[in-house]
């Protein structure tokens, strides 16, 4: 599906009326019992990967006004260990769409589950999502529209991470060209 998520799906699209940010924002939160747990004793991270890709995969679905599916997962960062017992929380929301793609951001909180201490972040990622129609086909998004000076600077930083995202692509396969006219190949 990520080769489906080209320069062309760069623009909003105006005939689809915005949403607002709020609007398909989310919280998932899921206790971590013993069946969650690695060698160490804490959570696995995949079981982490798979909580943001669930509440990701519902923002962008919500969003989208129907079914999307996981194009890339960037920058996944485990701030702190999770650990059995604990309550974990996943926030997220759409920080940007283009044509028919939308990058999701997630917060990840995890708390004790019998202590009123404030929940602390304990990871966070940006996924992209590309809607898709019945027959798996890329469809257009609604834009995202903004509303907080923190949904502005999100939607800023998204457009930045995306042209990353783009530029890493094309080199990719620049290189991987030129090898293979060198006569390299893999």
């Amino acid at each position: 599906m990520t080769d489906q998520v080209t320069a062309a799906d760069s623009g909003s699209t105006p005939d689809i009326p915005g949403r607002p940010a709020s609007a398909s924002r989310t919280t998932l939160s899921h206790i971590m019992t013993h069946n969650d747990t690695n060698l160490l004793g804490t959570v696995h991270g995949g079981v982490i990967m798979k909580l943001v890709d669930d509440a990701a995969g519902a923002v962008a679905g919500r969003h989208s006004g129907g079914p999307a599916v996981t194009a890339s997962m960037d920058e996944m960062a485990f701030l702190e260990p999770v650990r059995v017992g604990d309550l974990v929380h996943v926030k997220a929301q759409v920080n940007w769409t283009g044509r028919t793609s939308m990058e999701v951001g997630v917060r990840v909180l995890a708390e004790r589950w019998n202590e009123s201490a404030p929940a602390t972040q304990v990871g966070s990622a940006y996924l992209v999502f590309a809607a898709v129609d019945a027959d798996g086909k890329p469809r257009a998004v609604p834009p995202v529209l903004p509303e907080t000076e923190r949904d502005k600077r999100r939607y800023q930083e998204a457009q930045i991470r995306r042209t990353h995202r783009l530029a890493r692509r094309r080199a990719i396969r620049e290189l991987r060209e030129r090898r293979i006219a060198e006569g390299l190949g893999d």
